[in-house]
């Protein structure tokens, strides 16, 4: 006869005193006396990753995040016993390990200054209801601190005084203040007395994040399962803890296609052929630039994955040609949910095989999506993930779509009040069989990387374009992402803004925003703004929901038609600029876009600032987001800019009105740069470059630039077949050089430089390339001094006439 019916609930329970240290090459094992074990592995220099057990061994090391093509390895490592502690120092990092209760303290090396302690540190607490833990992490919120990154979340930038939580969730028409919404990124840095850290935590149970919300000093996270594990930063700049967390969770696998960097025109949906062929010939009849146009999913047959609908599109391989010679790339949509259907080979080769997801007593996971009831792929099994990848041959390679949009990958369910699988939903994750609420969150991810491991080796010998609305931390490596179904408001703008930006500082930058809003109708102005802003985002799309109106740029009057065109064709001049960007990125993890604290944190003035932000290294772009603006009130950050449309130098660190009436945006660049340009084209390889123009930008002092070329498709990049040019500019009272330094083995098609020089302080007496002095007749102003150079010019030096009479 049982007689005590209660639980004990033990409550938040913590490690004791240590009882035993051992060290195993890069790995520290700390042991307490009641099982709790630290395994503190060292990874690099700044690079520290702390792992708990409360049961005495560890399970299988395994995890999506983490690319195996991660930089590893320490110039430094002593560990010396104290009294009350152990200390591990790095040649940047002091780590300082309490023998009584395990908690951690992380100082840097140089000045001996704390960088970040436990405050609790690390507890846990027994989850009766499915086993194993709830694990807990609480440090202390620093005098000034400041947090960034955490993905998509669409709040302010600033992450000091809320909380969030990380479950991916379809969040159609989400505001200001839903969580979660579609993304998981558990990664973010803090910021104190001018340095940063950061910290991901490797856990993709549901995961919450509590920034000084609850108790001001604190700043804690938590997952409902899985292991205490974390990677801590160093950097002391952000960008260099942006960077190395976006080391140790992959870097794009390769370059995009330059065409996927152009503009894309998406509507749910674009059917029969009929209506594409009309809205693709009105772009080339506007001449408004466009390089892609999507089919979402009313082109399948009762939209199964992998069909067509042969009344909207009868012969797809020769519509999807045709759209080719005019210049337009073809982009097709693919959901997870497979139509339960017996005469669909797709669902029966999948259920013969075994590949759906099952419950936990064996039945299969059934739900509700757009074809009707449906199963689901595990895509957490590599053989499924082989199999789907394998699907996409006749779609890529026989009919010719050249990019792949995953949506609803969450994944989505429709009908129940979750939204999304049940808990007790069984994977595989790569021999690792756990429960949905442990592949939740990379469900989406994986069903990304198996769709562009088939299109990389169908699209094979160019470049795969993936886009997911579902992410964890390393879905960067393979895929583009959007924002989800927004809405037209303004406020959506700003949303879109803040996404951007926070998905740059957490690793993912090839985002963007359904430009206009996916839900309801933006009145004309407001889609104006909101491509003015996407001219600056690195993937630029229309899309919306279509049953609210149209919205493509000439669906309003004919001037915001003008302004629309005169943006995109901005964006498309601004091509060898981004993409150069874009090379940085996938070479260092460099963020494309940088909010004003992650490109000066020292300015306190920045840590703020939500709307402005840095495109590349050297363009400074901020939106107008309040109807009927003439203009706005921006913060301009430290050293001199150029006005983009009038040339005016404006000197930072302050706050100031700019005018921006509708047909205008704030746009400045950073003096001492070197922009270059290309013609404006319909679409990307409309034309032959034969000449890029260098929008010179005069400096007293230096500053570097850069330019990256390649075939701008396809992989010989990756063999060399690259041109790298770094111009270094040095000005002076009454002179300024610009040396060129090239490498790589790539030809470029252009020959020439047409050199632009805004702001040159003096006039010119004589011009010199290579040593030889050019004839000024060539010299053309138009308030603007021109000329024309060879490619491969080594030292420009151009001499105010002063300085030549001396």
């Amino acid at each position: 006869m049982i007689v005590n019916t209660e639980l004990e609930n033990k409550g938040n329970l913590f490690p004791s005193k240590l009882i035993d240290f051992k060290k195993d090459v890069d790995k520290l094992y700390f042991t307490a006396d009641n099982d709790v074990i630290l395994q503190l592995t060292v990874v690099r220099d700044s690079l520290l990753r702390f792992r708990y057990t409360t049961v005495g061994n560890f399970d299988n090391d395994f995890s999506y995040a983490i690319t195996k093509y991660a930089s590893i390895g320490y110039n430094k490592l002593e560990i010396e016993e104290k009294k009350d502690r152990y200390e591990i120092t790095t040649s940047k990092l002091r780590c300082e390990i309490s023998k009584e209760s395990m908690r951690v303290a992380i100082y840097d090396v140089i000045d001996g200054k704390l960088i970040n302690q436990d405050e609790t540190g690390f507890h846990w607490e027994e989850s009766y209801q499915y086993g194993g833990n709830v694990v807990k992490m609480s440090k202390v919120s620093n005098d000034g601190e400041s947090y960034y990154g955490l993905g998509d979340k669409p709040n302010h930038l600033n992450l000091k005084g809320k909380r969030y939580n990380n479950w991916v969730t379809d969040s159609y028409a989400y505001g200001k203040d839903t969580d979660p919404i579609y993304k998981a990124i558990p990664f973010y840095t803090g910021l104190h007395h001018g340095k940063a850290y950061g910290i991901f935590f490797d856990n993709t149970f549901r995961t919450s994040f509590d920034f000084a919300h609850e108790r001001r000093n604190v700043t804690s996270f938590w997952s409902q399962g899985g292991e205490m594990n974390y990677y801590f930063f160093y950097g002391p700049k952000m960008n260099d803890v942006v960077e190395s967390y976006t080391d140790l969770t992959g870097k794009p696998h390769h370059l995009p296609p330059l065409w996927a960097l152009g503009f894309h025109q998406c509507k749910w949906s674009y059917y029969p052929e009929s209506k594409v062929k009309e809205i693709t010939s009105t772009f080339r009849k506007l001449k408004i630039p466009c390089d892609a146009i999507y089919l979402d999913i009313d082109y399948m047959d009762g939209f199964r994955c992998f069909t067509w609908n042969k009344d909207y599109f009868p012969d797809p391989k020769r519509m999807v040609k045709e759209l080719s010679e005019d210049g337009f790339k073809t982009v097709a949509i693919i959901d997870p949910g497979i139509k339960i259907d017996k005469d669909y080979s797709v669902f029966k080769e999948a259920l013969e095989k075994d590949y759906f997801c099952k419950r936990a007593d064996g039945d299969y996971m059934k739900g509700k999506v757009w074809p009707g009831e449906c199963y689901f792929p595990d895509f957490t099994n590599p053989e499924v993930r082989d199999w789907w990848s394998g699907l996409f041959q006749e779609l890529i390679e026989d009919i010719g779509i050249k990019g792949v949009w995953n949506d609803m990958n969450e994944p989505a369910v429709m009908e129940v009040p979750n939204k999304t699988f049940p808990d007790d939903v069984r994977h595989d994750y790569d021999g690792n069989p756990c429960s949905h609420r442990k592949a939740h969150n990379i469900y989406g991810m994986q069903m990304a990387r198996a769709t562009y491991q088939g299109l990389k080796k169908y699209s094979y010998p160019k470049r795969p374009f993936v886009i997911t609305r579902s992410a964890y931390s390393g879905t960067q490596r393979y895929t583009s992402t959007w924002t989800g179904d927004n809405v037209a408001t303004w406020e959506h703008l700003w949303i879109a803004n803040i996404q951007a930006q926070r998905m740059a500082m957490s690793g993912f930058s090839f985002a963007g925003s359904d430009i206009g809003g996916f839900a309801e109708q933006p009145q004309g102005e407001l889609f104006t703004r909101w491509v003015q802003l996407g001219v600056f985002h690195p993937f630029f799309r229309v899309h919306s929901s279509g049953d609210h109106g149209d919205q493509e740029p000439w669906a309003f009057d004919e001037d915001v038609t003008d302004i629309v065109r005169k943006f995109i064709e901005i964006r498309y001049q601004l091509l060898p600029y981004l993409y150069t960007a874009f090379w940085n990125y996938a070479d260092h993890g460099t963020p494309l876009l940088k909010s004003l604290v992650l490109f000066d944190q020292d300015d306190v003035q920045t840590h703020y600032r939500t709307d402005e932000f840095i495109f590349g290294e050297q363009i400074l772009a901020c939106p107008v987001l309040e109807p009927n603006a003439k203009g706005r009130r921006m913060y301009i950050p430290k050293g001199n800019w150029y006005n983009f449309w009038t040339d005016e130098v404006l000197k930072g660190g302050r706050e100031m009105w700019i005018d921006a009436d509708i047909d205008s945006m704030p746009i400045f660049v950073k003096e001492g740069a070197i922009i270059p340009k290309y013609p404006i084209q319909q679409y990307v390889g409309e034309k032959e470059i034969k000449e890029i123009t260098l929008d010179v930008y005069y400096k007293k002092g230096k500053e570097e630039s850069e330019l990256f070329s390649d075939a701008n498709d396809g992989f010989d990049y990756t063999k060399g077949r690259y041109s790298l040019r770094n111009f270094m500019l040095t000005g002076r009272k009454n002179e300024l050089i610009i040396n060129q330094h090239k490498e790589g083995k790539f030809i470029t098609p252009y020959e020439t430089f047409k050199v632009q020089i805004h702001g040159l302080p003096f006039e010119i007496g004589e011009v010199q390339i290579d040593n030889e002095t050019i004839s000024l007749k060539h010299l053309k102003s138009n308030g603007t001094i021109s000329f024309v150079v060879d490619k491969n010019f080594s030292e420009l030096h151009i001499i105010g006439k002063a300085s030549k009479s001396k």
